[in-house]
């Protein structure tokens, strides 16, 4: 399909979805779109617990790609939501991600796919990959992470040092931490908590946080993080601190350490340089530690990219569809 080359291609509208038993009363939604007989990708989407969106779909080219979106465990149209406080998080982990989309790869009949997906779903991507090399054919990564315990304090402390107003009242929200070095454990606890006064404000400040550390960026529209409807800002919260006080369930740079693992798989990696939410330093060890990734680094952009970002996926999106 024709398009200008600084616009994704034209909306379109899944041919096929449905809810997937993961077990343990999880039920995990899916839908497929573009050509039923195309090469096959899974988009793989942030967060965690931001849910698939419709804006994804149009980085593929419809009549070339068979795209897979799910929403993971516990957010978006999953069930159950995990705005919910009765949804037990003991049962979404890293390892139970991993699985699901294995799940998920078997019940569509799929040999291999490309893997998309940025910030989180980057985190998600390397752990599947790494696992399960031989069913990933290429990988597109805009805004890298690793999910190192490094990398989770510079967003929620180190960061701090850019924008001390807004930390001071990050930190203000739970005062009962043992020190900065807990404040993500510490949310994690308030999100438990089965007040829903509770949960709502450190859901609240929580957003604020996340929203002031990606707010020199270029972004028109509601608050990335604060302007989401309530229900899906509190299921991600409560996924995001449970998620990042565990580091990912993940060994400190073990995802930079086994990326060997990629030798065979192409891989392409899209970073800003001024991406205050997970800086550069991560996309050029993974990229020096990956021998098939090459690294485009975008000038100007940060963690939300912009259309020099949008471009460079977009090519590295339509090149992979020849292979």
């Amino acid at each position: 399909m024709d398009r200008k080359p600084d616009q994704p291609y034209p909306p379109t509208e899944p041919y096929d979805r449905g809810m997937l038993d993961a077990g343990d009363g999880n039920l995990v939604y899916w839908e497929v779109c573009g050509n039923p007989a195309g090469k096959p990708a899974l988009v793989v989407h942030g967060g965690p617990g931001s849910g698939c969106t419709t804006r994804a779909r149009r980085f593929f080219d419809p009549d070339r790609y068979r795209v897979v979106l799910f929403d993971q465990r516990n957010c978006g149209r999953s069930t159950p939501h995990a705005s919910d406080p009765a949804a037990d998080m003991r049962h979404n982990t890293t390892a139970h991600l991993i699985a699901d989309m294995e799940l998920l790869r078997r019940h569509l009949g799929i040999e291999q796919w490309l893997l998309y997906g940025g910030s989180w779903g980057s985190t998600l991507i390397l752990a599947y990959a790494e696992q399960h090399p031989e069913r990933v054919s290429e990988i597109v990564i805009p805004a890298v992470t690793t999910t190192r315990r490094s990398e989770i304090d510079w967003l929620y402390r180190g960061a701090g040092a850019f924008f001390p107003e807004a930390w001071d009242l990050f930190r203000a929200g739970v005062p009962e931490a043992a020190g900065p070095g807990d404040l993500v454990a510490a949310y994690a606890r308030r999100m438990e908590s089965p007040d829903p006064e509770v949960r709502a404000r450190a859901t609240a400040d929580w957003c604020a946080w996340e929203d002031a550390v990606l707010s020199m960026e270029n972004w028109s529209g509601p608050p990335p993080y604060s302007g989401r409807p309530d229900r899906d800002r509190q299921a991600l919260v409560r996924i995001c601190s449970h998620y990042f006080s565990h580091a990912a369930w993940l060994e400190e740079g073990q995802l930079i350490r086994d990326a060997v693992r990629l030798a065979d798989v192409p891989g392409v990696l899209v970073h800003g340089r001024f991406d205050m939410g997970g800086p550069l330093t991560t996309a050029w060890e993974l990229a020096k530690a990956w021998p098939g990734a090459e690294l485009t680094v975008i000038d100007g952009a940060g963690h939300l990219g912009g259309p020099a970002t949008s471009r460079a996926v977009l090519d590295a999106l339509d090149r992979f569809a020849r292979l």
